[in-house]
């Protein structure tokens, strides 16, 4: 059966009130924050490949996103990048849940995007939550900032977990938030939850910003707690915080990071006076342009990364 581009996979299930839960990559998925807790979540209900796209390639460049070989059962296989949907159902919550492991589009995005709402639609979404994880002017040795609009009853239950402010970003941005854009036509609630991670880190696999990611995932859609361990990702950051020379320039940096996260990024945006010039980000220059050679530097990589780790 097709939908848009879609062909949905045998049998397909009766859904309503369903949830869908997506990620983008390569962009916002640094860390792999998004796809590591899509995965988690797969796993914890046993939810199955549910719809890809008929004919990948005519959205992906196969230059930029490389199809790879493997070895299955001792046989070579094929397999073409595609965006994958999986599909499960939450017994102990009576709740549906779609799994979206989505990629930027590289040609005809508008039927792309379009492909994607229709298939939503057809599967009775009546939620959609985006996640990922972004780098950010902050320090490792603070709590990992979770930024996102929730429910108003969501919030109460992720109260602690999530900073409630909204976006003010502008610039360019993903084709991919054109979903987004006509969810809220169709009047179906969606948010972007997003992992803020420290910009001078840049694990291939952070696995304390999946740990907090889990945590409001779980407190808002009844997800079990124990998926939000955070065992590995403290041995993580534990170690960066071993290898890191306090007494030089990587010192100072992290020091000028903790201020203005104490001082600005802690307070709530109730509290927080947007006149207040604390809330500016005044590092000094060095620091400053120190930053900006991060975020060059993982623009310019950021798609040979993502073939280099592309699974699944």
């Amino acid at each position: 059966m097709r939908i848009g581009e879609f062909e949905l996979i045998d049998p397909i299930p009766e859904m309503e009130n369903t949830i869908a839960i997506s990620m983008l990559r390569p962009w916002i998925d640094v860390g792999r924050v998004g796809t590591l807790a899509l995965r988690k979540l797969q796993k914890h209900i046993n939810s199955q490949e549910f719809a890809k796209l008929h004919t990948p390639g005519k959205f992906f460049d196969f230059t930029r996103y490389r199809p790879r070989t493997k070895l299955v059962d001792g046989k070579k296989t094929f397999i073409k990048p595609n965006t994958i949907i999986q599909h499960g159902y939450d017994s102990s919550n009576n709740q549906h849940f779609l799994f979206l492991h989505i990629r930027e589009p590289h040609n005809f995005s508008e039927e792309y995007t379009n492909s994607i709402v229709e298939l939503l639609k057809f599967c009775d979404v009546k939620e959609y939550c985006r996640i990922g994880g972004m780098y950010d002017s902050v320090p490792h040795t603070r709590p990992i900032r979770i930024t996102g609009n929730l429910k108003e009853d969501q919030q109460i239950r992720a109260s602690g977990l999530i900073n409630p402010r909204r976006s003010t970003y502008q610039g360019p941005t993903s084709i991919v938030n054109q979903v987004n854009e006509d969810l809220d036509a169709l009047n179906v609630f969606n948010t972007t939850l997003m992992a803020h991670l420290p910009q001078y880190v840049q694990l291939d696999e952070d696995h304390l910003g999946t740990a907090r990611l889990l945590e409001v995932l779980c407190s808002v859609y009844g997800f079990p707690m124990e998926l939000a361990d955070k065992t590995q990702g403290n041995e993580q950051y534990n170690g960066i915080n071993d290898s890191i020379d306090y007494g030089g320039e990587m010192g100072n940096l992290i020091k000028q990071l903790e201020m203005y996260y104490d001082r600005v990024l802690s307070k709530s945006e109730e509290t927080l006076n947007i006149n207040d010039s604390s809330s500016k980000t005044d590092f000094s220059e060095d620091v400053q342009d120190f930053l900006n050679q991060m975020g060059e530097r993982f623009e310019n990589n950021i798609n040979t990364s993502d073939d280099d780790r592309d699974k699944n």
